[in-house]
C-alpha cells in the first residue's frame, strides 16, 4: 500500500482516552457511522457506546454496527432489539452455528476494531467496546488506539463498507448493502505519512506481516515491540535475531498474566533463543495487556489490532495503521518504556537457562497444540515448525 501525506494522528491510551473521543465523534454524526468490534460487552461502557448509536440513529445517521459471531455472541437478545428497533443496523460476522464445531473456517475471525464517522474522521486500534477495570486491585487493561484524520479516513471508510457489505450479502440482507459513494476524500490535515494495513483471505493475507518484517530488517538502532499476544512465525522470529546480531536494541514487552493459557506458555517457548541473541523480554504484570503497537528507530510506528501470533497474522480479519513520523513514534515509545519502568519485570536470561526440563514441557507442549490448530486453517504450517 502506498504511504498517503496529510494525515493527523493522535494517539489514545487505553480506554481512559478512546471511549470518550469516540463518543464525541459518534454525537457529531450527521451522515453514517461505521462501528467494528470483536467484543462488545452490555457493561457501563458497552450500554454508553450502544446509547449514542441508537441517538444516532434516531435522528437519520445510517449507523453500521458489524460485531464478530464468536466474540459477541453472548451480546443479550435484549439489547441486540433495542438497537434493531432504533434503527441501527446490526450484523455479525461469520455467527457461530454450534458450540463445539471443528470447522477450520470458525478460526477465521472479525478481529478489527474500527470506527468511522461521516468519512471524516476514523478509529483504529486494539481496544474493544468493554469497560477496561479486569479486576480489584489491577490497572486498567492496557492498550492503544489512534484517532485519525486527513485522506487516510477514506481508505478506512472504504474497507468498513466493503466488509459490511460482504457480511450483508452472505447473510441476504441485501437491503442493507447499499451504501452511499464517498464522494470527497478528506482534507489534509496535518504532516504524517500514513498508510492502513489489512489483513483478510483475499489479496491482503500478509500486508500487516510484511510491513513488520520490513521495518525490522531495515532497523538500524533500535526494535520496541509491545504485543499482548506474541508467537511470531519463524520469518519474522529470525528477522528479530538478525536485527539484534547486528547490534540493534530489540526491547519486547508482553503479557505476564494469564490470560488465554495455550498463546501465554507457547510464547515462553521463544524465550530461550531471544535472550540467548541479546533481546530484552519484560513481562506486564500490573494488569492485563491489550496492546499491539511497536516502535522502529523512533520513527516507524504501527499502532493496530494485529497481534504478532498465527491467528491474527494468518487467520483472522485485522487491520493496522502504520505511520512515519517522529513526533508520535517518540510519544508511543516514551509511553511504553514507562509501562516497562512502572509495572513491568525483566525476564532474566539465567531464570531460562537454568530452568529444570520439566518446567520446559508445557510451553513445548502449548507450542505443538498451537501447531496443530493452526493446521486446521491450512495456512502457516511451513512458518510455524520448530
Amino acid at each position: 500500500m502506498p504511504w498517503q501525506e496529510g494525515n493527523q494522528l493522535t494517539l489514545l491510551r487505553n480506554g481512559e482516552q478512546y471511549f470518550p473521543a469516540l463518543l464525541a465523534a459518534i454525537a457529531a454524526a450527521r451522515r453514517e457511522v461505521f462501528l467494528e468490534s470483536y467484543l462488545y460487552e452490555p457493561d457501563k461502557i458497552g450500554r454508553q457506546v450502544s446509547a449514542s448509536l441508537m441517538r444516532a440513529a434516531r435522528r437519520g445517521v445510517q449507523v453500521h454496527l458489524l460485531l464478530d459471531g464468536f466474540g459477541a455472541r453472548y451480546l443479550p437478545q435484549r439489547l441486540r432489539h433495542s438497537l434493531l428497533q432504533a434503527g441501527v443496523r446490526l450484523l455479525f460476522f461469520r455467527p457461530e452455528s454450534t458450540r463445539f464445531s471443528l470447522d477450520r473456517q470458525r478460526l477465521r475471525r472479525m478481529h478489527r476494531k474500527l470506527a468511522v464517522v461521516d468519512g471524516q474522521v476514523g478509529f483504529i486500534g486494539g481496544i474493544n467496546i468493554l469497560e477496561d477495570l479486569d479486576g480489584p486491585g489491577l490497572a486498567p487493561r492496557y492498550d492503544y488506539a489512534t484517532r485519525v484524520e486527513g485522506p487516510l479516513v477514506a481508505e478506512m471508510r472504504h474497507i468498513a463498507a466493503s466488509q459490511w457489505r460482504q457480511t450483508c450479502w452472505s447473510q441476504l440482507k441485501h437491503e442493507w448493502a447499499a451504501i452511499p459513494h464517498l464522494h470527497h476524500t478528506p482534507p489534509a490535515t496535518g504532516r504524517m505519512p500514513a498508510k492502513l494495513l489489512r489483513r483478510d483471505n483475499l489479496r491482503h493475507r500478509r500486508a500487516i506481516e510484511a510491513a513488520y518484517l520490513q521495518a525490522i530488517k531495515q532497523a538500524r538502532e533500535e526494535i520496541v515491540v509491545a504485543n499482548a499476544y506474541f508467537l511470531p512465525g519463524i520469518t519474522l522470529r529470525r528477522a528479530l535475531l538478525a536485527a539484534a546480531n547486528r547490534g540493534v536494541r530489540v526491547v519486547i514487552l508482553l503479557q505476564g498474566r494469564l490470560d488465554h493459557a495455550l498463546l501465554h506458555y507457547a510464547t515462553r517457548v521463544l524465550y530461550r533463543p531471544l535472550l540467548l541473541a541479546g533481546v530484552e523480554i519484560y513481562e506486564y504484570t500490573a494488569g492485563f495487556m491489550h496492546a499491539k503497537v511497536a516502535v522502529v528507530d523512533r520513527t516507524w510506528l504501527t499502532v493496530g489490532s494485529s497481534n504478532i501470533d498465527p491467528f491474527s497474522l494468518l487467520t483472522a480479519r485485522e487491520a493496522n495503521i502504520v505511520a512515519l513520523y517522529a513526533p508520535l513514534a517518540h510519544e508511543l515509545r516514551a509511553d511504553i518504556q514507562r509501562h516497562i519502568n512502572e509495572a513491568a519485570q525483566p525476564v532474566p536470561a539465567e531464570s531460562i537457562m537454568a530452568a529444570p526440563w520439566w518446567r520446559r514441557v508445557l510451553p513445548w507442549l502449548a507450542y505443538q497444540l498451537v501447531r496443530g490448530l493452526l493446521g486446521l486453517t491450512g495456512y502457516g504450517k511451513r512458518e510455524y515448525r520448530e
